[in-house]
């Protein structure tokens, strides 16, 4: 018996339409307001309206809606576009905004006036609020609800007109003041807002609701289906409505679906934006963030939030997912596609005293295990070393297999070496670790067969590049949850650490921004796009590394039912 392919239930539904033809076609839209920085959970809706598309055979648009002028601006714009493009989501030439569609919005909000549908209020926002009523009690007709169809022209005319200041005049859509859903209770669905438009400039000083405005611009694209998350459930049946009388003749259809929650991070625009202007992060797109920016400045790829999105599935109800799933994501997707080289992050000297003074040689070394077609690399070996820190302990615990005087670990792709003894300054600090050779060693087998329990990286000191590399944990104090009771941010303040004196092999020196490597034992890292310099080699110019991800992790994939 061959296996059925899952739907989910948006398939679901599109399946049943396609079949009753209710449309031909399948046509989508992301519609993100240009107020902050997509993250994440943006990722998921961006690539399920793409993929229903691409899926169906059918078209995928990109709109802004801009329709609040207060809080947009142009770097939010162009930041989003960078964030879908990157993604893969190709809107083709169908890039909109609703901002757009203002003239349609406006005739549209004319004729709900004409059908009686439609009136100026001057209730301020306190009085409207307060006469909407409560989810337990029905609110109160609007007392200029009672206006006639020509003073109602005349008024939004004036409004339109900017006979009028912020707050002053409202239009109500007239629906139920006593319906159940307070969002049908007599929304409004335009006010007056003496604002600079970032797309229109000062054409216009009334402006529309989003749930007045996001209908309308989806009937006039022919979107069929209008995909958007849960919490717009409640507002279905106003969206049903303003395109049933605006009378669209293929009004499209909303469908919800539940947001992805990421235990312990930061999403909220106005946590980022207040973490930016405090300083605590350097920018949107702070790789200790979530915003598809810092993903891709901490050196996430397209495929691994894809696998993310994917592995996350399609519901109805709300969840969170583990930060370690997307991680696991990472970690699949690179292991294959990095070269595995050697950097040393906390370093100390290792001088191989019975190696020739002057001396270079190069040794092979493949540069993916588990991928031969990346092909291998020549490293340089000389007499002085530098190793990690954590590689050398004057007197060990049990069971430490790495350098201590008298022992003996093998130099990856090189050489054993047996520790004769160290070096300290002053204050007792290790500053050089000293031990012989076995020339006879080299490739890092021994040919009478002797066997040793540790192997350790290492960088040749003369040929080293020096590097900054930034290490990365939550910006959140896991142990403690997200936010204070005070709804303050719980920060950890070990969110970042800088190590300035690292050494590198000289196979990084045409490394360039967003490229991506595993550090042996290290982790897999990326160079930072932001502090990136001219060149490794610059004199004036600096590397910088961001940690993506560690090389290990207790997350398991759960297993598929049977």
């Amino acid at each position: 018996m061959s296996e059925v392919e899952s739907r989910n239930f948006i398939e679901q539904i599109i399946d049943k339409d396609l079949a009753e033809g209710v449309y031909d076609t399948v046509h989508t839209r992301f519609p993100p307001e240009p107020n902050g920085y997509l993250h994440i959970g943006h990722a998921k809706s961006i690539l399920l309206n793409y993929g229903l598309a691409q899926e169906y055979g059918g078209k995928f648009n990109m709109r802004f809606d801009d329709t609040n002028p207060t809080k947009e601006k142009e770097e939010f714009v162009e930041s989003i576009k960078e964030d879908i493009a990157w993604l893969g989501a190709d809107w083709e030439d169908r890039l909109f905004f609703a901002s757009n569609y203002f003239d349609e919005m406006y005739e549209a909000a004319v004729k709900l006036i004409q059908k009686g549908k439609a009136y100026v209020s001057d209730l301020s926002a306190e009085e409207i609020r307060e006469y909407r009523g409560t989810l337990t009690e029905a609110g109160k007709e609007d007392p200029f609800a009672k206006r006639s169809i020509e003073e109602n022209l005349k008024l939004f005319e004036e409004m339109k007109d900017g006979r009028y200041g912020d707050g002053e005049k409202v239009l109500r859509a007239r629906i139920d003041m006593a319906s159940p859903n307070i969002n049908m209770r007599d929304p409004v669905i335009y006010r007056v807002a003496h604002m600079h438009h970032h797309n229109t400039g000062d054409k216009w000083c009334i402006y529309p609701m989003y749930d007045f405005a996001h209908p309308i611009e989806d009937a006039i694209e022919g979107i069929t289906h209008s995909i958007c998350t849960l919490e717009f459930e409640d507002h279905r049946p106003l969206y049903d409505w303003v395109v049933r009388e605006l009378e669209y003749p293929r009004p499209p259809k909303q469908i919800e679906f539940a947001k992805l929650y990421l235990t312990n991070v930061v999403t909220g625009k106005r946590y980022i934006k207040k973490l930016v202007e405090e300083g605590i992060v350097d920018g949107w797109d702070d790789p200790r963030l979530v915003s598809i920016a810092a993903l891709r400045r901490r050196g996430f790829t397209p495929e691994s939030i894809k696998k993310f999105v994917e592995l996350c599935g399609v519901s109805k109800a709300n969840s969170s997912v583990d930060y370690a799933m997307l991680e696991y994501c990472i970690r699949e997707d690179l292991k294959l596609k990095c070269p595995r080289m050697m950097a040393v992050l906390n370093p100390v000297k290792l001088i191989i005293d019975n190696y020739p003074e002057d001396q270079i040689e190069y040794l092979p070394a493949p540069n993916n295990l588990e991928n031969e077609a990346l092909g291998s690399r020549q490293i340089p070996f000389g007499k002085e070393l530098y190793i990690e820190r954590e590689d050398f302990m004057e007197e060990p615990p049990k069971k430490y297999f790495r350098l201590f005087p008298g022992n003996e670990v093998r130099l990856m792709n090189a050489y054993f070496v047996k520790c004769t003894g160290c070096v300290k300054d002053e204050n007792g600090e290790v500053t050089e670790v000293h031990c012989t050779y076995d020339a006879a060693s080299r490739g890092g087998n021994s040919p009478d067969g002797r066997k040793v329990k540790g192997t350790i990286h290492w960088v040749s000191a003369k040929e080293a590049i020096k590097a900054e590399v930034r290490l990365y944990e939550n910006i959140i104090d896991e142990e403690k949850g997200v936010y204070n009771e005070d709804g303050s941010l719980n920060l950890n303040p070990n969110s970042l650490t800088v190590l300035k004196e690292c050494y590198l092999e000289p196979s990084f020196a045409d490394a360039k921004a967003y490229d991506r490597f595993q550090f042996v034992r290290n982790g897999f890292f990326c160079v930072d796009a932001n502090a990136f310099g001219v060149s490794a080699g610059s004199p004036d110019e600096t590397l910088v590394f961001n940690r993506i991800v560690s090389l290990k992790s207790s997350f398991v994939l759960p297993k598929k039912e049977d």
